[in-house]
């Protein structure tokens, strides 16, 4: 009916305790987040490689996919830039949101806590988290192709497109996985080091995990007897395999985690566990 608030997010009280109470024992703790982790922060939610793009075609009359390559990178690095620059904008004019801030919060609390993203807005960072493996790159990260030379930058407000390389005069490029790039292999080794020293607990956030190497610490956390849980609004492939589902935005639910949590692990303290 018109005039009526929007609905919110509804949380099964129990839900929430019963997985706070997992969390508050454990001693190390992965969270795999995609898209919708970023969601609350008012980014669209993306497929690939942080495009902001549910279009099939773009402007130029191409595919994103065709548009955000490794090859069209190499042959026509100024229309690579052009989107590549629209995803910049919309990071610019958004902050990390609360459910970024937790994660960050709660890895002050456990101390090995993973954060595992897809996304390349780079807000875990930007929120606190300290251990981040960002598969896919972050876009404030620069590199060239011709040399070793590397920035991280605040934002692209003083780039010129495309930039060069102030050392070598080659075109610069954001440090992130473009299509048809493989990933890059010391973050992909990280994480497979970290995978195999295994976790408490296993979190899967926003994210439709259709990459197998999003799905497999899941997967195999499961099959370990390692809590796994979901936070996602919509259903996944890996909805009926988890533990523990919250039909949730992911603000919303760590919020409420967040709360529980942090009174069970105040409690563990007093009783010096």
């Amino acid at each position: 009916m018109a005039g009526l608030p929007p609905k919110r997010d509804t949380i099964d009280r129990k839900l929430v305790e019963q997985v706070a109470g997992l969390l508050a024992n454990a001693s190390s703790a992965l969270f795999i987040t995609g898209a919708g982790m970023s969601a609350d922060s008012g980014l669209p939610t993306y497929r690939g490689v942080g495009g902001l793009y549910d279009r099939k075609l773009t402007e130029d009359a191409l595919p994103i996919e065709t548009v955000l390559s490794g090859p069209m990178m190499a042959q026509r690095p100024e229309l690579v830039w052009k989107y590549i620059h629209d995803v910049e904008l919309a990071c610019r004019h958004a902050t990390p949101n609360r459910g970024h801030e937790i994660l960050a919060l709660i890895g002050e609390r456990i101390a090995r806590t993973v954060v595992f993203t897809q996304n390349v807005d780079g807000f875990h960072r930007t929120a606190g988290s300290k251990r981040v493996i960002a598969i896919h790159g972050d876009v404030h990260d620069l590199r060239c192709t011709g040399c070793d030379w590397k920035k991280t930058v605040a934002d692209y407000s003083t780039l010129s497109f495309p930039p060069t390389c102030p050392r070598c005069g080659s075109v610069v490029r954001p440090d992130v996985v473009l299509f048809g790039e493989p990933l890059p292999e010391r973050a992909f080794q990280d994480f497979e080091a970290e995978v195999a020293r295994g976790f408490d607990i296993v979190f899967l956030i926003g994210t439709s995990a259709l990459f197998p190497y999003v799905a497999r610490p899941v997967l195999l956390a499961k099959s370990e007897g390692v809590p796994t849980i979901e936070i996602n609004p919509a259903t996944t492939d890996l909805s009926d395999v988890v533990d523990f589902r919250f039909a949730s935005t992911a603000k919303h639910a760590l919020r409420a985690l967040w709360i529980a949590f942090k009174s069970k692990n105040v409690m563990a303290t007093r009783l010096g566990r």
